[in-house]
């Protein structure tokens, strides 16, 4: 058996310093797959995957990773370099095809209605309470099936996830407007399963889910108790997998949480990421309401709005 070397201990010095520092899920989401380029006293330079992981990094962790690099170097502080793979950028997509100019998009969004036009990225109010979630998010709307799928968004009502799935069909819509979207409730999901199967289209209803480019059900905590229901789920979920479609769901709970729910789809449901959405602290609060009064033109002052987050917190 090989002694690791003094480059290799003291990596994994630096490392566990980290995950000390970090949620298990931070760890795992932005240093997994991080590698060092120098580890020493005077300086540490560290490689992230992407661009994408390189600037986040560099915007919320610099601080814990110049706490852990003291720690493991007895009090020096070197200085911190974080670079991604020469010549990279974040993932992205491939282009869209070209089109026609007569072509209709091909994007369906089954919300009764258009997607709302507040609820983008940029009207996104971003606290601690939903860094992970956002960030995630963004990477996915960024590349789609290839940064996390599925992407499973959980949290109370009220919160934003269906704020952040429109943000991710805007975004996407915008970066190739031909992007081959379906997104729509769990609801309309089983209803639209069961007209199907009353009717007898059910090959028609497997082509309209298991061809998409990028599904988005919001509310899946519907599939509890819905053995049929679930089980034609299980089914469009692994064609979607399996022929890298992106996926993205949001409940009230975690997986696990959601009552009688097949252990398959529990187990399907945590293969990329699962990310929290918690309450929002009091700043965060303020910061909502007072984006909220801007996109409404009204004048607020400061200390109302501090007032109101004081006391009201769901």
């Amino acid at each position: 058996r090989m002694e690791p070397t003094p480059k290799q201990e003291a990596w994994g010095s630096f490392l566990g310093e980290i995950s000390r520092r970090v949620k298990r899920q931070q760890f795992d989401t932005w240093f997994r797959k991080v590698q060092p380029r120098r580890l020493d006293g005077d300086g540490v330079e560290l490689e992230a995957p992407n661009e994408f992981v390189r600037q986040w990094l560099q915007k919320y962790y610099l601080d814990t990773i110049r706490e852990a690099a003291q720690k493991v170097f007895d009090g020096a502080e070197p200085r911190i370099t974080i670079h991604a793979p020469e010549g990279a950028a974040a993932p992205a997509p491939p282009p869209p095809e070209p089109a026609a100019p007569e072509a209709a998009p091909r994007t369906v969004l089954e919300v009764g209605g258009p997607l709302n036009g507040s609820y983008t990225f940029e009207n996104f109010v971003v606290g601690p309470s939903n860094r992970l979630a956002h960030a995630a998010a963004l990477a996915v709307a960024e590349a789609p099936a290839q940064a996390y799928n599925p992407l499973f968004l959980h949290g109370a009502v009220g919160l934003g996830k269906t704020h952040l799935l429109q943000a991710i069909c805007h975004h996407m819509l915008r970066r190739a407007p031909r992007t081959d979207i379906r997104y729509l409730t769990c609801e309309a999901f089983v209803n639209n399963f069961i007209a199907a199967v009353r009717s007898g289209s059910i090959d028609a209803f497997r082509r309209r889910y298991r061809s998409v480019g990028v599904l988005l059900v919001d509310d899946i905590h519907f599939l509890a108790s819905k053995e049929g229901t679930q089980q034609e789920f299980f089914h469009t979920f692994s064609a979607l997998f399996e022929s890298n479609r992106q996926i993205i769901l949001s409940s009230d709970t975690s997986p696990a949480e959601i009552p009688t729910l097949e252990a398959r789809l529990v187990s399907r449901f945590k293969w990329g990421l699962v990310a929290l959405i918690s309450k929002p602290d009091l700043e965060t609060r303020a910061a909502i309401l007072k984006k909220k009064a801007e996109m409404r033109g009204a004048r607020i002052p400061d200390e109302v709005l501090m007032f109101l987050a004081r006391h009201i917190d769901t």
